[in-house]
């Protein structure tokens, strides 16, 4: 028993003195080598902890709720009518008559006053015979057309209420950022107003590559009916209409596109004071730079918009700038891409002086530009139309039409061989007469690319003449 004591009493004695060993020398040698060595290895201290960051979830969270209840009863459900013919039956035939039937197409709209002007996409309303809109408290109005833009795909709704209705304020879209939060809000799948949420991923963008459009493209869950929805910033402020998804399933799969805010403000002052969407231009052609366009041109930029050409008498041309110019901001936007100047002067008007930055061999200057009327217009199949004094019509001996300022270089033997040539007059298409690039601009938007094309023009020997084209 003695012996046992005697080993426990040895062991605890070791402890103690191996464990004093440790603390006076081991331990003591490593708060030295730490703090010898810290200056090397920042990485292994990742976050500061004191008393500012106690609270660090809380100013990562982003509060979507009063965004939310400003907008939810400012987006609308839009419901349009319209009747198309039926097959026909052989009663249809026996009595000469044609089936016709109803069909409905439904998408968003949102309140932009308090006196019931609505904005929303084209598409949504296009053909429609009634349109009518159900708000987010379930109330019923039959809604006026005012007007259309099918190039930018917008269109102003009016409707009469009882009341000053809630609505939205357009927010610059210019200042709107890459990784910003947004929420979209809409009517998909005929459910009251619904909230998605996202972060813009790009701006500028050019959904089918023809350099006509320039969307904000975000990652908020976007379905059918969603379009002419809302999208705003987390203070509640439109900043883009939601337009478009890329699907192959025509339901979301990660990618939506807004027309931006700025843009969309725009056609709607246009329409509600013009009655059309007034474009102005710059007078340049060019297209957009990257490695492989730097490289054919010999030069070092890879970002910007490069002139190629200046339309003689534009406002480019009378503010002096050049062949070889790279444009590289309008105002305060940069430009990298031509949808980022596509989209820039779709926010402009005829008359309007733009601060245009180039760089001109090497140095960079700002030249002021004033904006005209767009007077020119590429139509499929003839070429280049240009609008013409009232007395250069005339000497035609028609008060309305276009001149035929340049032909399409793929069907140019052909309108020679049947006499026509540059300078003659587009007088009528699908039988609609035009005096005005609008006409055709209108005429264009709502046509299907299936449906034929009836071309009417009197030529260099005051000869009308019509071509059909499938």
């Amino acid at each position: 028993m003695k012996k046992i004591l005697t080993l426990v009493l040895v062991s605890a004695l070791g402890g103690v003195l191996t464990l004093s060993a440790y603390k006076l020398f081991i331990e003591k040698d490593n708060n030295i080598t730490l703090s010898q060595t810290s200056d090397s290895i920042p990485i292994a201290i990742p976050v500061k902890y004191n008393a500012t960051n106690t609270n660090l979830t809380s100013s990562v969270n982003i509060d979507f709720t009063t965004a939310a209840e400003k907008t939810i009863n400012t987006v609308v459900h839009v419901k349009n009518t319209t009747i198309s013919s039926g097959h026909m039956t052989i009663e249809d035939l026996f009595y000469g008559r044609r089936s016709q039937r109803q069909q409905i197409g439904t998408g968003s709209g949102v309140i932009i006053s308090p006196d019931g002007y609505i904005i929303t996409n084209n598409h949504v309303i296009v053909g429609a015979q009634s349109i009518s809109i159900t708000t987010n408290h379930n109330k019923t109005y039959e809604a006026e057309l005012i007007g259309t833009d099918p190039k930018t795909d917008i269109a102003l709704l009016k409707i009469d209420a009882d009341e000053p209705l809630p609505y939205t304020t357009f927010a610059d879209s210019n200042n709107a950022k890459i990784g910003e939060w947004v929420l979209a809000v809409g009517n998909p799948f005929n459910l009251t107003s619904t909230v998605t949420a996202g972060i813009i991923s790009a701006k500028s963008r050019d959904l089918l590559g023809g350099n006509t459009q320039s969307f904000i493209q975000t990652d908020a869950a976007v379905n059918p009916g969603n379009s002419g929805g809302a999208l705003v910033n987390t203070n509640g402020d439109l900043i883009g209409i939601n337009t478009a998804i890329t699907s192959q399933t025509g339901n979301y799969v990660g990618y939506s596109f807004a027309v931006p805010s700025n843009i969309a403000k725009k056609v709607v002052e246009d329409i509600m004071e013009y009655g059309n969407v007034q474009n102005g231009i710059l007078g340049i052609t060019g297209g957009s730079l990257n490695s492989e366009t730097a490289e054919e041109l010999g030069i070092d930029q890879t970002e910007g918009f490069y002139i190629s050409e200046i339309i003689e008498d534009s406002g480019a041309d009378k503010a002096g700038l050049k062949s070889g110019d790279i444009i590289k901001q309008l105002d305060n936007v940069k430009i990298s891409k031509f949808s980022d100047l596509k989209g820039f002067l779709n926010t402009k008007r005829p008359n309007d002086i733009i601060e245009v930055t180039v760089l001109r061999e090497g140095d960079e200057e700002i030249i002021p530009v004033k904006l005209l009327k767009n007077e020119i217009i590429v139509f499929p199949i003839i070429g280049v139309l240009k609008e013409i004094p009232i007395s250069e019509l005339k000497k035609h001996k028609t008060g309305y039409g276009l001149k035929i300022s340049r032909l399409n270089g793929q069907y140019q033997n052909y309108w020679k061989k049947n006499g026509i040539q540059e300078g003659d007059i587009v007088t009528a298409i699908n039988n609609i007469k035009i005096s005005s690039v609008e006409d055709v601009e209108k005429i264009l938007g709502n046509r299907s690319s299936n449906d034929p094309l009836r071309i009417e023009l009197i030529n260099s020997k005051g000869e009308k003449e019509r071509y059909n084209f499938k």
